[in-house]
């Protein structure tokens, strides 16, 4: 991919170390430490399950997504496998969709660390620091591949820390060995309160729309493959781990949580974590405020993770005549700087109208943006499928990651993906969330046909 305005092109100027973290880290969200509480009071202890089904699907996505990164490494990941597969059309819609979804992870992630400050500080202004953020962010990714590695290096550690810590204070508790009353009740506290699924078993295939935008970052280990010394090796290794990762930190958080408070108990509102409540039962001094950073970092940590993502898809695609021809250009030291600077004035947009609408708008950008990870993974399973096939005719030697019990697994994916849509999208108060997917969607191919339209009247005048 070069650039017209310096000749440049990317840089693989990320380390292993940098790659560890990026595939170890990424995968802890701020959806995590906060989103996991409504996910809790929605489905009760099940939410178990929820996590546990929506990290399966994560874990196979990957493994397909990590066989067609292996063999053809790119920065256009999602976009590029499904253009290769299914064609142009398919290619355009997803490239853009998953822009979007990247983009609304920043807008959202912003206005929530700006929220977070406020709470630290005691009163600085929401929007401003927002603002601010997103303006540092923006300026560190300009900078190099380099400088984003290491930031997110360092901003991994310390989710990774976190995470590592309260899992092993939950099992002392779980064992009897931490001085908190209730200690060595074990998992008594997941059917003593209207049992395991208090809710019912209805309520864990819609919760998944929630839990898939937690795991928001697993995807970018392959992205960012493209820019490291051993794309496949990488790759290879990135999509090995998300198995323990997914299992260990997720699923083993959400059993620390529902075995020290009672799952009515959690709060729900998207504000207080369960996590710092989860702590302030262990006795654990300032444990509201020392969430309150964690989550923070995290927060920052998404936010530095969707611009790089954002801007790499966003380039990829302009490289191939699907973007606006300026978003190509890379600089000198690696970085699509006008794909960067697009994705951070949408986002930017997005904070100012979501913040002057309310909450509401919000919860409507994250619920739409679930649902897009539903419809991304369809296509990237659907281009496993037909990719793998045709590189086993073709180029065998390039498989040198291969999914799991295909073509069978790589069905059974497509199919609970389906069956979590239908689940979300049948319920009346989805009917907004479907309507906004609907409109992405059908405005991206609209903007597919122009574009072709456009590009034949062009050719034929030619």
């Amino acid at each position: 991919m070069t650039g017209h305005d310096s000749g440049g092109s990317l840089h693989r100027g990320l380390k292993r170390r940098h790659m560890t973290m990026i595939g170890l880290g990424g995968v802890i969200s701020a959806g995590l430490f906060v989103s996991s509480g409504k996910v809790i009071a929605d489905t009760g202890p099940a939410a178990l399950v929820a996590y546990a089904l929506g990290g399966l699907i994560v874990i196979l996505v990957m493994r397909m997504l990590g066989e067609m990164a292996a063999a053809r490494p790119s920065a256009g990941s999602f976009a590029d496998y499904a253009r290769t597969a299914l064609g142009p059309r398919a290619g355009f819609l997803v490239g853009w969709c998953y822009w979007l979804f990247a983009i609304v992870a920043v807008a959202f992630e912003g206005v929530a660390g700006a929220k977070l400050l406020h709470s630290l500080s005691g009163g600085i202004p929401v929007l401003p620091t927002a603002v601010a953020l997103l303006a540092a962010l923006t300026a560190a990714n300009l900078v190099s591949v380099r400088l984003f590695g290491e930031t997110e290096f360092w901003l991994a550690s310390t989710k990774v820390v976190v995470i590592v810590a309260f899992l092993g204070a939950g099992t002392l508790y779980v064992l009897g060995l931490w001085p908190s009353d209730g200690a060595g009740a074990g998992l008594a506290t997941l059917t003593e309160h209207g049992g395991f699924a208090p809710k019912g078993w209805g309520a864990v295939l819609p919760a998944l729309v929630t839990v898939l935008f937690s795991y928001f970052g697993a995807e970018i280990v392959t992205i960012a493959a493209a820019e490291s010394a051993e794309p496949a090796k990488e790759v290879a290794r990135a999509t090995l781990r998300v198995v323990w990762r997914v299992l260990i930190f997720y699923v083993g958080s959400v059993l620390v949580i529902l075995v020290v408070v009672p799952w009515n108990r959690v709060p729900a509102n998207g504000t207080d974590s369960p996590f710092a409540t989860a702590i302030a039962e262990l006795g654990v001094p300032g444990a509201a405020t020392l969430m309150t950073w964690v989550i923070l970092v995290a927060v920052v940590s998404v936010m530095n993770a969707a611009l790089y993502a954002a801007s790499r898809v966003l380039c990829a695609m302009a490289a191939r005549g699907d973007a606006p021809a300026a978003a190509a250009r890379v600089r000198a030291s690696g970085v699509p700087a006008p794909a960067l600077l697009g994705g951070a004035v949408l986002a930017l947009v997005l904070m100012v109208a979501a913040f002057a609408a309310g909450d509401d708008a919000f919860d409507l950008l994250i619920n739409t943006a679930g649902l897009l990870v539903l419809l991304l993974y369809v296509f990237v399973a659907l281009s496993q499928l037909r990719l793998r096939r045709r590189m086993e005719t073709e180029s065998p030697e390039l498989l040198r990651l291969r999914m799991w019990g295909f073509p069978w697994l790589s069905r059974v994916v497509v199919a609970l993906l389906v069956l979590a849509f239908a689940a979300v999208a049948s319920s009346a108060e989805a009917l907004p969330v479907v309507g906004a997917v609907a409109a992405a969607v059908g405005g991206t191919l609209l903007a597919y046909e122009i574009k072709s339209r456009h590009k034949e009247a062009t050719d034929a005048v030619a």
